[in-house]
C-alpha cells in the first residue's frame, strides 16, 4: 500500500509504513519493561526469531547498524581483525563503528557484486605474532545490499564458515534482509544461520516493521550481547509496541517478499530497453535494481532529483552514474509503470553532452 500517492518512493525498503494490521497489533500489544526483561511482546518476538534461524536467543535492538555494532563488540577484543567484503555495508555504512567503539580493525576483500570466494580469503588470516593485529572475525552480508540484492551462494557460504571456524575464527552474518535470500532460494532461515556464531536480522526494511533488528546467536552470545546493547543506549522500556509490529512481520509479510522480486525484475525488464541506462548488476535476484546512467545524460543525482521534480519518483544515487531503486510493499505494479514511464521521458529528451 503505497501512502502518499505523490509519490513513488523507490529509494529504499526502509520506507515502507505500518499496514492498518500491523498499527492494530501495535496498538493492542502487551507491554512491560524490556530491560527488567518484562515486556511480553518483547520475549515472544525473540523467542520467535531465534526459533525461525535454529538459534538458543535474540536480543531486540533498535536498528540493524546496532546489531552489527553489538555482534562485533561481543565476538571480538579491541586490537582484533575482521575480515568483511568491501563493499559490504558493515565497513561503508556503518561509521567504521568497529574501530570507533569496538577497537577493532578491518580487513576488506573485494568481491564480485558482493560474492566472496575461499580462495581470496586463504591469505588473510594474519601470522601469529606480536608486531599483527589478531584475526578473529569474518562477517558476510545476505542479500548484499550494493552487490545488487545480490544472494550468497549457500554451499560456498557452508565452504568459507567451515574454513573460518577450521582457522579459530567466529563467523557473523549481517543478514538485514535474509528472509529476501529466504524467499528466493527456498533454502530455510535455519539452514544459512546455522553457518554463524550470530545473525542480525532486520524487521524495519522488507518486512514492514517501522522499527527494530534482531541479533541472534547461543544463549551466552546473546546475554553478553545485551550487555553491549545497554552500553550503547539501545535499551528500551514498553518496546513490545514496536515488537508486536515486528512479530506480525514475521506472521504475515515474509512469503509475500517474491512479490518485490517480481516488481523487480518488471522495472528491471523495462529499464534494459531504455537508451542511456545499463543495468548494474545485470541479473536481479530479489528487490534492489542498480543501474548506470550514460554521462551524456548527466550524473545520476541530476537525473533523480528530475525523475522526482518532474514525475513524483523517487530514486537514490549511490555512485556518480549508478542508482538503486528498491521495490518493498509500500509499492506496486502502477508505480512501477510510473517509473518507468518517467525515465523513459527523461531519457528521450536530448543528451547535455553531444556524443
Amino acid at each position: 500500500m503505497t501512502w502518499d500517492k505523490r509519490f513513488s518512493d523507490f529509494r529504499s525498503d526502509t520506507v515502507t509504513r505500518p499496514t492498518l494490521p500491523m498499527r492494530r497489533a501495535m496498538a493492542e500489544a502487551e507491554v512491560g519493561d524490556d530491560v527488567f526483561g518484562e515486556d511480553p511482546s518483547v520475549n515472544r518476538l525473540e523467542a520467535r526469531i531465534a526459533e525461525l534461524l535454529g538459534k538458543e536467543a535474540a536480543v531486540f535492538v533498535p536498528s540493524g547498524s546496532m546489531s552489527n555494532l553489538v555482534a562485533v563488540r561481543s565476538l571480538c577484543r579491541p586490537g582484533d581483525e575482521m575480515i568483511c567484503e568491501a563493499e559490504s555495508h558493515i565497513f561503508n555504512n556503518e561509521q567504521s563503528a568497529y574501530a570507533q567503539i569496538c577497537g577493532v580493525a578491518a580487513r576488506p576483500v573485494q568481491g564480485q557484486r558482493g560474492i566472496l570466494r575461499l580462495e581470496q580469503l586463504m591469505s588473510c588470516i594474519r601470522p601469529r605474532g606480536i608486531h599483527y593485529a589478531r584475526t578473529r572475525l569474518l562477517t558476510l552480508e545476505n542479500t548484499h545490499n550494493l552487490g545488487g540484492g545480490t544472494i550468497q551462494p549457500y554451499e560456498e557460504v557452508a565452504r568459507i564458515c567451515q574454513w573460518a571456524h577450521d582457522q579459530g575464527l567466529v563467523t557473523h552474518l549481517d543478514g538485514a534482509r535474509i528472509f529476501n535470500a529466504v524467499v528466493a532460494t527456498g533454502i530455510p532461515a535455519s539452514a544459512w544461520a546455522q553457518h554463524f556464531e550470530t545473525v542480525n536480522v532486520c524487521f524495519s526494511k522488507g518486512l514492514g516493521a517501522p522499527v527494530g533488528s534482531a541479533l541472534v546467536g547461543s544463549k551466552d552470545i546473546i546475554a553478553d550481547a545485551r550487555r553491549h546493547r545497554k552500553a550503547l543506549g539501545g535499551g528500551m522500556r514498553q518496546a513490545g509496541i514496536l515488537a508486536a509490529a515486528a512479530l506480525y512481520a514475521l506472521e504475515h509479510h515474509i512469503d509475500r517478499l517474491c512479490e518485490d522480486h517480481e516488481l523487480a525484475r518488471r522495472l528491471a525488464e523495462g529499464l534494459a530497453s531504455i537508451e542511456g541506462l545499463e543495468l548494474d548488476p545485470p541479473i536481479v535476484e530479489t528487490n534492489m535494481v542498480f543501474f548506470r546512467v550514460d554521462p551524456r545524460w548527466g550524473t545520476a543525482s541530476a537525473l533523480c532529483t528530475r525523475l522526482a521534480e518532474g514525475f513524483g519518483v523517487l530514486m537514490n544515487p549511490v555512485g556518480p552514474q549508478r542508482v538503486r531503486a528498491v521495490t518493498h510493499l509500500d509499492v506496486g505494479p502502477a508505480d512501477v509503470d510510473r517509473a518507468l514511464q518517467a525515465l523513459s521521458k527523461v531519457m528521450r529528451s536530448q543528451p547535455l553532452v553531444p556524443a
